[in-house]
C-alpha cells in the first residue's frame, strides 16, 4: 500500500498503545492503564525481567506524553517523529494543520539553507581540444585548452561571495581573466550583484533583479569595459508558464546589440531548451532536447543555425555513480566532424572534442557516427551491463547487512516484549478455550513475497523464519474480554508490541489462524488494513 512509503502514516505510537487514531483522550489514558499493569517495572522480582519492563514501560509513557498533549499529537499525526525532532515546538499560534505545515517547511528550509552557509562550493570546467588531423600531421595533438574555476561561499543570510577565473590557450596565443562577484539579497523578491573582472576583459558589471510577480522576474544591469571604455545595458524578463517550463526576452544595447527569445522546460523524463536570437554583426537559432531513459541513462540532441554557426549534435550520457556522469556526442557542422567526451562529478566538468576531420566528408561522417554508437552496445551488453548488475548485487548485500543490524535489534526488543506478555497471554487462551471463545492458534507478520511463496505452508519452516515474526502471543494477549480482536486500519502493525518489522521497505501482511467455539477460521489483512475476528467469512 501507499502509505507504508510514508514515514507519518506509520502511526506506531498508536499501535504500541493498541489504539485508533481517532481515540478519545480518555481511551489513551484507558489503555495506558492498561499496558502500565503490564509493564510497570515494580510487578517483577528478577533483575532481567525488571529491565524489560522497564525498556517497555519507557516507551509506553513517551507515547502516552505525546498523544495526550493536544499540539504534540497534531503535529505527529501530520510529520510523525521528525516533526517532533525538529525543533517544530508548539507556539500558541500553531493552531491549525495548515499552519503547522507552514511551519515545519519553514525550519526545513531553515535547516537547509543553514546547511548551505556552512559550506563553500567549488566548481570548474576543463576544456582539452584536440585534433586528429593535425596530429596526423606531425603538429601534435593538443589543439587548444580552456580552464576555470570558481568557489562560491554565503558569508551570511543575505550576502554571498564568488572568486573564480579562467584561461584560455589555443596555439601560440592566450589569455585569461580574474572575476569577483558579490550578491547581496536586498529583500525577499529583489537582489543585487557587483562583478568586477580582471584580465584580457576588464569589466565592471551591476546586475539587479527583482520578482515582479509569483510568476515573472526583471533583470537589469549594466556593463562597463575598462580596456575601451564601452557600456553595455541589459534587460531580461523571465515569465513561468507552467511548473516546468518557462521563457525568457533579452534585450542587450551596446556594441554588440542584441535581442533574444528563449524557452525551457524541464521535469522528471525531458529536458528541453530553444533560442532565436537577432544581433548587429550576427543572428542565430539554437535548441536541445535531452530524454532520461532511466535514472541512469539519457540521450540528447542539439543544433545550433545562424550566420556564425551551422552544427548538429547527438549522443548520450549515464550516470556511473550518485555524482558522475559520463557523455560522449557525435557533432557535424560547418566547423567539421567532432566527437566529444565529457565527465561531470559534482560541481567539476572534463569536457574533451576532438576534431575528427575538418571537411564535410560523408564517409568520414557515417563511419564517426556508426563506429562509436556499435562499440558502446557492445560494451554495454558484454562489459557496463554486467559490472553494473554486479555492483547492484554487491550494494544490495551492503544494505541487507546494515538493516540486519537493525533487525535484530528490534527482534530482540519484540522477544522481551513477549516474554512480559506471555502469561498474560495464556491465562486469556485458557478462559477463551473454556469458554469457547476465540483463540489464535497461529499468527505470522512479515513479507507478502514469502506469504505468497509459501502459501500452501502450515508451519513457519527455516525459509520463511527470516521474512516472518510469530505474533500468536501478542494477538492472544490482545483478545478482550468479549472475546474479539481489532486491530485498526490506518496503523503499521509492526508498532504493535511484541510485532518488529522482519523486512524494512518491503509490502508485508499478517495472517492468522484461530479457533471460535469448535470451528477453523483464516485469514490475511495487508499491513494497514484494519482486522476485526472473528468473523463468519473467515471460516475454514
Amino acid at each position: 500500500m501507499k502509505e507504508e512509503e510514508n514515514g507519518p502514516a506509520k502511526r506506531e505510537l498508536y499501535a504500541l498503545l493498541h489504539i485508533s487514531p481517532e481515540a478519545s483522550d480518555e481511551e489513551i489514558r484507558k489503555a495506558y492503564r492498561q499496558w502500565a499493569q503490564i509493564y510497570h517495572p515494580d510487578k517483577y522480582q528478577s533483575s532481567h525481567m525488571k529491565d524489560i519492563a522497564t525498556e517497555n514501560f519507557q516507551r509506553i509513557c513517551e507515547a502516552y506524553e505525546i498523544l495526550t498533549d493536544e499540539r504534540k499529537r497534531q503535529i505527529y499525526d501530520i510529520y510523525g517523529m521528525e516533526g517532533l525532532t525538529s525543533g517544530l515546538e508548539l507556539g500558541p499560534k500553531l493552531n491549525k494543520a495548515e499552519e503547522l505545515k507552514e511551519e515545519f517547511e519553514r525550519l526545513r528550509r531553515q535547516k537547509e539553507v543553514e546547511e548551505l552557509y556552512s559550506h563553500v562550493r567549488p566548481s570548474g570546467s576543463i576544456v582539452a581540444a584536440l585534433s586528429w588531423p593535425q596530429f596526423l600531421r606531425g603538429g601534435g595533438i593538443m589543439r587548444g585548452m580552456q580552464m576555470s574555476s570558481e568557489v562560491q561561499s554565503q558569508i551570511s543570510k543575505r550576502n554571498a561571495i564568488a572568486v573564480g577565473g579562467n584561461m584560455s590557450v589555443n596555439g601560440l596565443s592566450g589569455g585569461g581573466a580574474a572575476t569577483v562577484v558579490l550578491r547581496h539579497q536586498i529583500s525577499p523578491v529583489a537582489s543585487i550583484e557587483f562583478m568586477a573582472s580582471a584580465g584580457l576583459k576588464s569589466l565592471i558589471v551591476v546586475q539587479t533583479s527583482r520578482n515582479l510577480s509569483p510568476y515573472s522576474t526583471a533583470s537589469s544591469g549594466i556593463a562597463i569595459s575598462l580596456t575601451d571604455g564601452s557600456i553595455s545595458l541589459t534587460n531580461t524578463w523571465t515569465r513561468q508558464f507552467s511548473e516546468t517550463s518557462n521563457g525568457n526576452i533579452q534585450l542587450v544595447l551596446g556594441p554588440e546589440s542584441s535581442i533574444a527569445v528563449g524557452w525551457n522546460k524541464k521535469d522528471e523524463k525531458t529536458s528541453a531548451a530553444g533560442e532565436l536570437k537577432f544581433g548587429t554583426s550576427s543572428l542565430g537559432a539554437s535548441a536541445h532536447y535531452t530524454h532520461h531513459f532511466s535514472s541512469k541513462s539519457h540521450g540528447h540532441i542539439a543544433g545550433r543555425f545562424g550566420s556564425t554557426a551551422l552544427e548538429f549534435e547527438v549522443g548520450g550520457g549515464r550516470k556511473i555513480s550518485d555524482f558522475s556522469t559520463v557523455r560522449m556526442l557525435y557533432s557535424i557542422g560547418i566547423q567539421g566532424i567532432f566527437w566529444k567526451f565529457e565527465f561531470y562529478r559534482g560541481g567539476q566538468k572534463l569536457i574533451i572534442p576532438v576534431l575528427l576531420y575538418k571537411e564535410l566528408s560523408a564517409v568520414v561522417a557515417t563511419g564517426a557516427l556508426m563506429i562509436p554508437a556499435s562499440l558502446y552496445f557492445l560494451l554495454k551488453k558484454f562489459v557496463v551491463k554486467p559490472y553494473y548488475l554486479k555492483r547492484e548485487k554487491q550494494k544490495a548485500l551492503e544494505k541487507m547487512e546494515k538493516s540486519y543490524v537493525q533487525i535484530q535489534e528490534t527482534r530482540a526488543a519484540a522477544e522481551k516484549a513477549q516474554q512480559l506478555l506471555e502469561n498474560v497471554a495464556k491465562r486469556k487462551r485458557n478462559k477463551q478455550l473454556e469458554t469457547g471463545g476465540l483463540v489464535i492458534t497461529r499468527a505470522i507478520y512479515g513479507s507478502r513475497k514469502a506469504f505468497k511463496k509459501k502459501k500452501e505452508s502450515r508451519e513457519v519452516d527455516d525459509d520463511l523464519v527470516p521474512q516472518v515474526v510469530d505474533v500468536t502471543v501478542p494477538l492472544n494477549f490482545l483478545v478482550n474480554d468479549s472475546g474479539q480482536l481489532k486491530l485498526h486500519e490506518g496503523v503499521k502493525k509492526s508498532g504493535i508490541m511484541g510485532f518488529y518489522d522482519p523486512c524494512p521497505g518491503e509490502p508485508k501482511q499478517l495472517h492468522v489462524e484461530y479457533t471460535y467455539g469448535s470451528e477453523n477460521y483464516e485469514v490475511t489483512v495487508n499491513d494497514y488494513e484494519e482486522l476485526g475476528i472473528p468473523q463468519l467469512k473467515h471460516r475454514i
